[in-house]
């Protein structure tokens, strides 16, 4: 069995929930797809913070329209974690109780509106890079979810650029508000990408087995590669004295990253860890009724449809 799951992995192919896998392979994949499908619903936080201040109904409609694709990536993310025999109660659970992590990044608040368009920007930016090459994950479940999750992304990137340009072409008060934005979520953004690959503990076997395609710091190159461009364009400093063109390289050189910082996020001592998991357990804890009522309609159904078969 461990042959035939070596050739199948060795071959770039899919391993699909019937197929025999390590069990080490199995708890990375439940680790990084839980991670995953939390960050997604943690993530309507920060940005369903300006929904009811939004400056127009337009702007309103975009970002609970956002919002709400966030809510569905969870729920497909969840349900891929699923086929690897965990449940969805399990996983919030876990969560819950700070035994699973969500990304970094949606420690932080957002204190203004442009941070709206920031994130679009520079997180759903970051995002696409990380993500895009797991729609090539060893994994089946997996990969299908990411299609549909990356395409919605894309779309979310360029809203907040829209959004950003539109700012950029206003009063100098709003474009002070951007590049205000853009200096608090420029290094959060490069600590999406996790700690450097010789300081990752997870990153060298999950590339062995294909659960990802690239190493930390390949996406996070990718990322400020694609990104000061798009600075250039839109008429913003990204906030790095070290940012420059390297001919040699082919690639810009940045400056380093507070890993400090990112380690203390991690373990819970960020800005808004805290108020995000209060929020989410008062979610929680406030949707009982509704997850009791379908629990019991399901039930009932059920038993409707096994006294149906026995008739």
């Amino acid at each position: 069995m461990q042959a035939a799951f070596d050739a199948t992995i060795a071959r770039h192919d899919r391993i699909e929930p019937r197929d025999w896998m390590p069990e080490a392979y199995r708890k990375t994949l439940i680790r990084q797809i839980a991670q995953h499908a939390h960050s997604e619903i943690i993530g309507m936080q920060p940005e369903g913070n300006w929904i009811s201040r939004a400056p127009s109904l337009r702007r309103k409609a975009i970002l609970l329209a956002k919002v709400q694709d966030e809510a569905g990536h969870g729920l497909y993310l969840y349900s891929a974690a699923e086929t690897l025999g965990v449940s969805r109660a399990e996983l919030v659970d876990l969560l819950l109780a700070g035994k699973q992590k969500y990304s970094s990044i949606f420690n932080y608040p957002t204190l203004s509106y442009a941070d709206v368009g920031t994130i679009g920007w520079l997180v759903d930016g970051a995002a696409i890079c990380n993500q895009v090459p797991l729609c090539r994950t060893s994994y089946g479940p997996y990969g299908r979810a990411m299609i549909r999750i990356c395409k919605e992304e894309s779309f979310h990137q360029r809203q907040g650029y829209e959004l950003l340009m539109t700012m950029m072409s206003g009063t100098g008060e709003q474009r002070a508000m951007v590049q205000e934005s853009v200096d608090r979520f420029w290094w959060p953004s490069l600590m999406m990408f996790g700690p450097p690959d010789d300081k990752s503990p997870n990153s060298e076997q999950s590339m062995a087995w294909g659960v990802k395609r690239n190493s930390n710091d390949e996406l996070r190159q990718k990322f400020v590669d694609m990104t000061v461009p798009q600075a250039e364009a839109l008429g913003v400093t990204l906030p790095d004295p070290a940012l420059r063109w390297n001919d040699e390289r082919g690639h810009y050189d940045f400056g380093e990253p507070d890993w400090d910082e990112l380690t203390a996020v991690i373990r819970g001592n960020g800005p808004c860890n805290a108020e995000r998991m209060a929020h989410r357990r008062a979610a929680h804890d406030n949707g009982a009724w509704v997850r009791e009522a379908a629990t019991a309609f399901a039930a009932r159904t059920a038993a409707g449809d096994t006294e149906e078969a026995a008739r």
